[in-house]
């Protein structure tokens, strides 16, 4: 079993994120757009003065903690809004991608997330918010690995589901190790992921979903002579009436 301190403190800020993008959005669609296009921008120039307006009174100080815990940990940290759309005049599905890199002891690791951002409105102003179908990478290997990560965004209470991470590159002699963990709220740099010898060419698992609607978040760490890299993967627990109707 291996602990690497540094890089799970990286790991840890994947979540940071997760709640710092909202906005005072108008019934008037291309308004909304518009308006969120000043958030993006004040976001990746650091305007926090002028992002406070756009925060619920009880948002405010959660949000500079997190926002400023982002950025010193990715310095060049930016947010990208793929594509918006309204759910309901109060509620809004933003497609986000989120990059940036940080330095380490030598090493330069590259943060990349993609997630849908759901927000619910009071008055104008976030009151709730929701990630959903969230991928996250932490890696320094350049992408000279070429891995792809198969966990579903959606399961059904109570059933089996696989995870596979995929390696595509043939291994020959090469020797890499990975692990996969589930995420236990406010523990990851207390958890010790265990590595094995991915003798098969990735990591392959089965994993029941919890019996009551909710999040599973999973994370893990490919160890490969060319770097490594760490993944993060939400999957949205949801009962029959709402996997039928998504």
């Amino acid at each position: 079993m291996i602990k690497f301190n540094s890089f799970s403190k990286l790991i840890s800020i994947i979540y940071i994120f997760f709640y710092l993008i909202s906005s005072t959005f108008a019934i008037c669609e291309d308004k909304f757009k518009k308006i969120f296009q000043d958030i993006e921008t004040e976001l990746n120039q650091r305007n926090f003065t002028a992002l406070e307006k756009y925060f619920d009174k009880n948002e405010k100080i959660e949000f500079k903690n997190k926002f400023s815990k982002l950025i010193k940990e990715f310095p060049d940290a930016k947010w990208e809004v793929i594509k918006s759309r309204s759910i309901n005049p109060n509620k809004y599905n933003l497609d986000i991608r989120l990059y940036g890199s940080k330095n380490l002891n030598g090493e330069k690791f590259k943060l990349e997330s993609t997630f849908n951002f759901l927000i619910s409105l009071e008055n104008g102003l976030i009151k709730q918010s929701n990630i959903e179908n969230n991928l996250t990478t932490i890696r320094n290997d350049d992408n000279q690995i070429d891995i792809k990560i198969s966990i579903p965004d959606k399961v059904l209470t109570g059933s089996k589901y696989d995870i596979d991470i995929i390696l595509n590159q043939p291994l020959e002699e090469t020797i890499i190790a990975g692990g996969i963990k589930e995420y236990q709220e406010g523990k990851l740099l207390n958890q010790l992921i265990p590595l094995e010898p991915l003798a098969t060419g990735g990591i392959f698992k089965v994993s029941r979903a919890p019996l009551v609607p909710g999040v599973q978040i999973w994370t893990g760490i490919i160890a490969h002579p060319s770097g490594l890299v760490s993944f993060t993967k939400t999957v949205n627990i949801v009962d029959d009436y709402k996997f039928s109707n998504h």
